[in-house]
């Protein structure tokens, strides 16, 4: 009952400004005034057009532009269904009510099923204010919502162009500076050479510049990983662990500490484990780089234990060091763009963000346990048992 109430209101809201104009396909000039008089009486304020043959009918859609079409089933030339057909065909969102004699349920269903708003027997006229409005709001939805539908089509191609010009973006602007960044890195070990002739008085600015450009460069390489990350689709394939690990400690190997580092590798799971290799090996590399960049110049002994293994259908990877651990208070935060846990770190913050992103691409998770100068304990846990479906399941 309130909703009826609701829905007249907004119709007579409607009104106040415009009247709802109504086409009556109708062949008896009584029945039409029956009709009139029963909106009469709902207080609708309204003009109607009758017609009674399909000519008068096409003319008038274009002529009055409707806004409800009442329509008698069965004229002598025409019928509603027929009417139906030629709003449909002409792409006319109106609602459309039948309102005619008696009907059979399977006809009144048949109607609906074919696009009519509502059917109402001529004995039942009480019920036709509410038919219409019902059928002009259940009409504003449905335009509101393809409105909104085009609205979110257009955004969407929007956002795909500008990913797209994204991309274009950060791979010219990687490629436009990596190269130049190689050709100043050349020309300071030149130079390096070319100092030894002054007993090496150069030596430490070079050395700073280059550190300076090591980082930049980094920095990059970084920017590059989040990008492939973001938008490429994943690649599965068998992995195999060991290969990746050890690809890794080659990566970081002109690191200042990777000789004073101990390392152990045990790794034990089955054969069949699929991922994205890449991916991956995008992880590992950053946090055993991380291992090895903090590790604790105190500690005479220093160690960097890698452990891979199968438990409860998942692939456990650990990674786990005794370097200067990070403070209680910088957990929470450690994956946080640009975030630096310690005044030591020489980065822009984006690595073990960009770890926690392709941690999520893979339908991972990552944990981490550390004590500040005791070490760290990063737990890399992947999907194993269906590991290949699952994960191409989300492409």
């Amino acid at each position: 009952m309130y909703l009826t109430k609701v829905l007249i209101n907004i119709i007579k809201q409607l009104m106040e400004s415009k009247p709802l104009k109504i086409l009556m396909l109708e062949d008896v000039e009584e029945d039409a005034e029956l009709l009139e008089r029963a909106l009469k009486k709902e207080g609708i304020v309204f003009e109607t057009l009758r017609v009674d043959d399909r000519p008068e009918f096409i003319k008038a859609l274009a002529a009055f532009q409707p806004d409800v079409i009442l329509s008698d089933h069965s004229l002598p030339q025409f019928n509603s269904l027929e009417a139906l057909e030629i709003c449909q065909n002409s792409s006319l969102d109106i609602p459309f009510i039948i309102v005619t004699g008696s009907v059979s349920e399977e006809f009144a269903v048949s109607c609906i099923k074919k696009g009519a708003d509502d059917y109402v027997l001529k004995s039942n006229l009480a019920r036709l204010s509410l038919s219409i409005n019902v059928a002009l709001s259940q009409r504003k939805l449905h335009q509101k919502r393809k409105l909104d539908e085009e609205s979110l089509r257009k955004q969407n191609e929007e956002l795909i162009k500008i990913n797209q010009e994204l991309d274009s973006f950060v791979y010219s602007v990687s490629h436009n500076l990596r190269a130049p960044l190689a050709s100043v890195l050349g020309l300071i070990n030149v130079c390096k050479l070319e100092d030894k002739k002054y007993n090496d008085a150069f030596s430490l600015y070079l050395y700073l510049m280059k550190e300076s450009i090591n980082r930049l460069d980094e920095t990059i390489k970084e920017i590059l990983d989040y990008s492939k990350n973001a938008r490429n689709p994943l690649s599965i394939t068998t992995i195999d662990l060991v290969k990746i690990v050890n690809e890794a400690f080659k990566k970081v190997r002109f690191l200042e500490q990777y000789a004073d580092v101990k390392k152990e590798i045990n790794i034990d799971i089955p054969l069949d484990f699929h991922s994205d290799s890449y991916r991956l090996s995008l992880i590992l590399s950053s946090i055993i780089a991380n291992a090895i960049t903090y590790c604790d110049p105190e500690k005479s002994i220093k160690t960097l234990d890698i452990e891979a293994f199968c438990k409860d259908e998942e692939i456990h990877i650990q990674v786990k060091d005794n370097g200067i651990g990070i403070s209680p208070e910088y957990l929470p935060r450690i994956y946080d763009m640009f975030y630096r846990a310690t005044e030591d770190s020489q980065g822009a913050g984006l690595g073990l963000y960009i770890v926690k992103e392709t941690v999520n691409k893979l339908k991972g998770a990552i944990k981490v346990e550390s004590i500040l100068g005791e070490g760290s304990t990063f737990t890399l846990i992947l999907p194993y048992k269906k590991a290949k479906n699952t994960l191409e399941a989300t492409l």
